[in-house]
């Protein structure tokens, strides 16, 4: 899954694609690069940051989708929690919604995936955007993330998704101190457990800027150690930045596993 954010103010990226023509350009790259997914996302979710509106999240994000349909049959995901959001970007083109509450800021979300018969991921956060890094703190991490998802699965599906279309993310950074973050990428495979495919998106986060001592722009070595733990401890997808070099990683990692 290749990240695009058409936003000004992401914490990794930042302005750099919010152009509707460079950030089509980029997906395209992405693409071509070995990306499976595009995610698409109009409002940044980095630790403190504030939401923007709909409409304001709407008008970043739909002219892409839309513009990056036209020209491949990709799947595309939508990076948004709202419902709103989430059904026009389907309209768009979009398959997959890919909500970072767990279907849980906006009570018709869940609704209109179900509604829609779209891909969601349901992600696992501690509190919003906002706060989630204030102070956050678990007994048993794993436990606690396995817990959410049984109950969101089961919600999900008595709201008419299907749970087929189910992918869970077990959101690293998402109001995780970095021993949860560490603790969740070795213990990963205790979540296949309930049968459903994991995303995991470490990409360029701070946990890995505490561990390796980097800046953002340094993070990239950390980064695809980080995603060769996350697939050979089971992840189904990965969400990343830079995806041919993670593309490279996923090859070698596929190669030892088959040999």
């Amino acid at each position: 899954m290749g990240i695009l954010n058409v936003t000004p103010d992401s914490f990794f990226d930042g302005s750099r694609f919010f152009d509707i023509e460079k950030a089509v350009e980029h997906a395209l790259r992405m693409v071509e690069d070995g990306a499976d997914i595009i995610d698409v996302g109009g409002e940044s979710t980095r630790p403190y940051s504030e939401p923007v509106s709909a409409d304001e999240e709407m008008k970043r994000v739909l002219p892409v989708i839309s513009k990056i349909r036209a020209q491949s049959d990709t799947l595309i995901s939508i990076d948004t929690y709202r419902a709103k959001t989430a059904r026009a970007a389907y309209s768009a083109g979009a398959d997959m919604i890919n909500d970072i509450s767990g279907l849980t800021f906006d009570h018709d979300m869940a609704d209109t995936v179900g509604d829609l018969g779209a891909y969601v991921v349901i992600m696992h956060i501690k509190g919003t955007p906002r706060n989630m890094q204030k102070e956050p703190f678990y007994v048993d991490v794993i436990s606690e993330i396995k817990d959410f998802f049984i109950e969101r699965i089961r919600f999900a599906k008595d709201h008419g998704v299907k749970e087929d279309n189910i992918i869970l993310d077990p959101g690293i950074g998402f109001g995780k101190r970095v021993e949860d973050n560490l603790r969740i990428l070795k213990m990963l495979g205790a979540l296949k457990d309930i049968e459903r495919p994991i995303l995991v998106g470490t990409s360029m986060k701070s946990f890995i800027g505490k561990v390796t001592d980097a800046e953002i722009e340094e993070r990239i070595d950390g980064t695809l150690a980080s995603i060769a733990i996350s697939l050979w401890n089971g992840a189904d997808i990965v969400r990343v930045h830079d995806v041919k070099r993670a593309h490279r990683v996923l090859n070698l990692v596929h190669a030892v596993r088959e040999s």
